[in-house]
C-alpha cells in the first residue's frame, strides 16, 4: 500500500469513494459535485482542500480529504472532511494509516487541533476515534444551512 498526496488525475476515483460514502451514510442522492469541481477546487491557485490517497496495486482504495480552518481559540486547525476506505478494504489497517497521515500533516503544519465529524450510529468509527485518544464532544451539534435555506433566508432580508 502506498499513501501519497492526491493529484488531479485521481479525482475520478476520489469522487467514486465520495459516492460510496454517501451510500454508506444513507444519502446516495446528496453528492452533487463533479470530477471537474474537485479538480478546480483542489488544484487551482488557491486550493480549497487537500487529499491523501491510498493506493493498492494502482487502485485508489482510500482517501483522507482535509482543509484548513481557523479557530479564534487555537489558531490554524485542520478539518478532516472525510476519511473513506473502500468497503472491501475495511479492517485492513488502511483507515488507520490514512488517519495517521492526517495527524502527521497536522504536526508538520504546527496546528493546535485536528477536528472532524462522526455519525453517532457509526459505532466502529466512534470506537476507533476514542481508542486513538480523540475526544467526542458532547453538547455540540452540527449546524448547516443548505443552498435552499440560504436563498430563503436572504429573500426574507
Amino acid at each position: 500500500m502506498n499513501i501519497r498526496k492526491g493529484n488531479p488525475e485521481d479525482m475520478k476515483a476520489v469522487l467514486g469513494l465520495i459516492q460510496e460514502l454517501a451510500i454508506f451514510e444513507k444519502e446516495p442522492e446528496a453528492v452533487v459535485i463533479t470530477e471537474a469541481d474537485l479538480v478546480r477546487d483542489g488544484f487551482g491557485e488557491k486550493p480549497l482542500f487537500h487529499v491523501f490517497v491510498a493506493e493498492l496495486e494502482k487502485e485508489i482504495v482510500g482517501i483522507a480529504l482535509y482543509y484548513y480552518r481557523y479557530s479564534t481559540w487555537k489558531g490554524k486547525t485542520i478539518h478532516l472532511e472525510d476519511l473513506i476506505v473502500k468497503e472491501k478494504m475495511r479492517g485492513t489497517g488502511l483507515g488507520s494509516a490514512l488517519y495517521a497521515e492526517i495527524m502527521k500533516q497536522g504536526k508538520r503544519d504546527n496546528v493546535r487541533r485536528v477536528e472532524w465529524n462522526v455519525l453517532d450510529w457509526n459505532t466502529p468509527a466512534v470506537k476507533f476515534y476514542e481508542n486513538s485518544g480523540a475526544k467526542i464532544l458532547q453538547g455540540w451539534q452540527v449546524v448547516q444551512m443548505d443552498e435552499a435555506g440560504i436563498n430563503s433566508f436572504l429573500e426574507k432580508l
